[in-house]
């Protein structure tokens, strides 16, 4: 019986309520103070509050969407995501062949293994501070690339996220270096931040009137501190964004609202519209042009359509955000030149080990969609 099936969920529930019934029945008979009464006790305690607590993960886990399947849950699930183009009338899939496990880079030096920045940003117009990590391909100190600009991506995670999970978990310099190695992506820089820049609030990368300027941040004053620094490309085209979760949301809204700076945006897991909740506080304050810009239904249907490449991922179970990503391929693909790519994988949940299944493949669809120039 698979993770999210109700038959495991139901079964979950009633060991917990035979185990309390049978504890209320048991204790007066392990009462006494010899050592088996007292071990008897134990086991019976722990053995109702181990199935109350997996009952409630299980019930947690269909609600939320956390893992899709047993082997999701243990991190053994190996299916690689594959990336579909829908253009009308054309395309087959541009499959990922093969996959390779993730290893430490091959030398100490940065021209073997590439390096990662520890860098702290400051906003010149919107004055947001904020810390990342800069991934520098093995070519960017090489010789022979010496006057040469390289393509950069934004990458972001969830909220609230870590920049070291980037890192640590999705293996994005790690995953980045051995993609060029095999020559399936070309060396770019990797820009690694949350997209939380006023922590502990969460902007939604929106201009929030009177407080973090958020969008700003992100479409101009981040490009601007990178290039003045690093040896990244200035033109349209030199530059993309991934993200998961509210990353990918962000991702997508910032290739959609600023084509000449991104010319692609990846949202793996991403959702369509900014919620409205404790976290977020108010984003908007009685602005309606603000929300609806910060909407991306509304935004794909009524705005002139941006010349940019978007690709969405989700699962077909595990994932909540299914069926809108269905919907929004489709309402995308009526708004040429906008192009819209996706991963769709057969199970996966809202998390690390789903992510890093898609991860190559969208390295792979960035890298041909982005120039150094």
């Amino acid at each position: 019986m698979g993770l999210t099936s109700n038959k495991v969920l139901a079964l979950a529930v009633l060991c917990g309520v035979l185990l309390f019934v049978g504890t209320v029945w048991l204790w007066p008979r392990l009462a006494g103070r010899n050592w088996r009464a007292l071990i008897g006790r134990i086991g019976l305690l722990f053995a109702t509050q181990l199935a109350v607590f997996v009952a409630v993960a299980l019930a947690a886990n269909q609600s939320f969407g956390f893992y899709a399947s047993w082997a999701d849950l243990f991190g053994r699930e190996t299916g690689q995501g594959v990336v579909v183009d829908h253009a009308a009338g054309t395309g087959g899939p541009l499959k990922v062949v093969g996959e390779r496990r993730v290893r430490q880079a091959g030398g100490a030096r940065p021209e073997i293994g590439g390096q990662i920045q520890s860098v702290r940003i400051v906003g010149r117009t919107t004055h947001i501070a904020t810390p990342a990590e800069v991934y520098l391909p093995p070519e960017y100190f090489q010789s022979q690339y010496r006057t040469r600009t390289f393509p950069a991506a934004v990458v972001l995670t969830g909220y609230p996220g870590t920049t070291e999970a980037l890192v640590g978990k999705l293996h994005y310099p790690r995953t980045a270096l051995d993609l060029a190695r095999d020559g399936r992506m070309q060396p770019m820089v990797l820009v690694m931040l949350r997209p939380t820049v006023a922590p502990p609030r969460d902007t939604e990368c929106v201009d929030v009137p009177g407080g973090p300027q958020t969008e700003s941040f992100f479409a101009k004053d981040l490009p601007e501190a990178v290039t003045a620094h690093y040896r990244v490309g200035r033109k349209a085209g030199s530059w993309g964004v991934i993200g998961n979760s509210t990353g990918g949301y962000c991702a997508l809204k910032l290739a959609l609202h600023h084509p000449g700076v991104y010319a692609a945006g990846g949202g793996l897991s991403p959702y369509y519209n900014a919620p409205s909740d404790p976290t977020t506080g108010d984003l908007f304050h009685g602005d309606k042009e603000l929300r609806n810009r910060a909407n991306l239904w509304w935004y794909v249907k009524n705005m002139p359509a941006a010349d940019t490449s978007l690709l969405v991922t989700s699962s077909k179970s595990g994932e909540t955000n299914y069926k809108d990503t269905l919907k929004f391929i489709e309402r995308v693909k009526e708004k040429k030149p906008t192009r819209i790519s996706s991963i769709i994988l057969e199970s996966g949940g809202h998390n690390f080990n789903t992510w890093r299944r898609e991860i190559p493949a969208t390295l792979q669809w960035l890298s041909g969609r982005l120039s150094g120039g």
